[in-house]
């Protein structure tokens, strides 16, 4: 689960001083795997308050180092957890001190914090997920998830009996509502399309309000708000929630066939895998990617500048396997999921999330 400029939330959930210790702060160095004798490049991540285990975004970035250590084993990876939205900072400033080449904030909600780290130490190599910070020292890695958001959205209409779907999201930031956004535009496609009138419950891309939990962890809050959805006559859910996302998939395990979930991030059905059976697919977030990809370019000497847009055409997104569900989709609606991914990327599709990368 996220772009964010210049933003300072106070939730329940925040996503997240030198002398830093392991026990006070969750941090926990990555074991080696071995090594050529050379000097060691170190890639360091600070995770928000989800934690490492979210199975979403922190799990992702996570990901992406491991397989970066995993291809040259010359990079030695590290993460530390904020347990608070206040940890960011002085947890970024510690690995600063700890002489890592590279620091990873993951999440949107780190911009402030990460902006003040870079500024201070200019000769510190930065990245930051989920939000766009224009200083050289800094690498932003940004994925317009409203594209996939948009197949999804479409699907989930061109596979609802009851004529109803919901979305609801973790807190109300940039990078939760543009999957959001996504959704909302691909069942207004398929109604436009199909002459229907399928239903979006937790989210109005037009007035940009809608359904959320105050966080990312709370799977009981995640849970109350998807039985709400399905009194209202809702069979297909997207949280957009992070851990509190299994609250969605816990309902849908419940009713018995009733209720089908969209995860989104990492496909649900290797992260959260016990959900399996219940998820319809997830619109993927490729992070792991981006993260490994600027680990090794960063080993290699490589410069990290500018940004990077993870989108339809580049695979940066994209839409998961069906899995269990691959058979209860329809062959004519996935040619149809196919055109959309093309036009899309041709622009032939315009989304309108303001949510967007810029």
């Amino acid at each position: 689960m996220r772009r964010v400029r210049g933003m300072r939330v106070v939730a329940v959930l925040a996503i997240g001083g030198l002398a830093l210790s392991a026990a006070a702060c969750g941090s926990k160095p990555a074991s080696n795997n071995g090594s050529s004798g050379g000097k060691k490049y170190k890639a360091c991540m600070v995770t928000d308050t989800g934690g490492i285990d979210d199975k979403s975004f922190n799990t992702s970035a996570w990901a992406g180092l491991q397989a970066a250590k995993k291809d040259n084993a010359d990079i030695d990876i590290k993460y530390v957890t904020s347990a608070a939205e206040t940890n960011y900072e002085p947890n970024l400033n510690a690995l600063v001190a700890e002489k890592c080449d590279l620091v990873v904030a993951v999440g949107g909600l780190m911009s402030d914090a990460t902006k003040a780290a870079a500024t201070k130490n200019t000769s510190q190599k930065f990245a930051i997920i989920d939000s766009k910070i224009d200083l050289a020292n800094v690498y932003s890695m940004q994925f317009n998830t409203a594209q996939a958001g948009f197949l999804a959205g479409y699907l989930a209409a061109g596979t609802s009996k009851s004529g109803t779907v919901a979305t609801w999201g973790g807190l109300k930031i940039p990078p939760v509502t543009i999957f959001m956004d996504g959704f909302a535009e691909g069942v207004a496609e398929y109604n436009k399309v199909k002459s229907k009138t399928v239903k979006v419950l937790g989210w109005d891309n037009k007035t940009q309000e809608g359904t959320f939990a105050g966080s990312f962890n709370d799977q009981n809050k995640g849970k109350q708000i998807t039985d709400g959805f399905v009194a209202q006559g809702a069979d297909v859910v997207m949280p957009v929630a992070g851990g509190a996302g299994q609250g969605s998939a816990a309902a849908a395990q419940a009713s018995g066939g009733k209720l089908a979930v969209i995860w989104v991030d990492q496909d649900g059905c290797n992260s959260v895998a016990q959900y399996c059976p219940v998820f319809l697919s997830t619109v993927v977030k490729n992070i792991s990617d981006a993260v490994k990809d600027a680990a090794l370019k960063g080993a290699k000497g490589e410069s990290l500048t500018g940004s990077y847009t993870g989108t339809l055409a580049n695979n940066g997104v994209s839409l998961a396997p069906f899995h269990e569900f691959d058979s209860k989709v329809p062959a004519d609606l996935k040619k149809e999921l196919d055109q959309l991914k093309a036009d899309i990327g041709s622009g032939k599709i315009k989304i309108e999330s303001p949510a967007q990368p810029k």
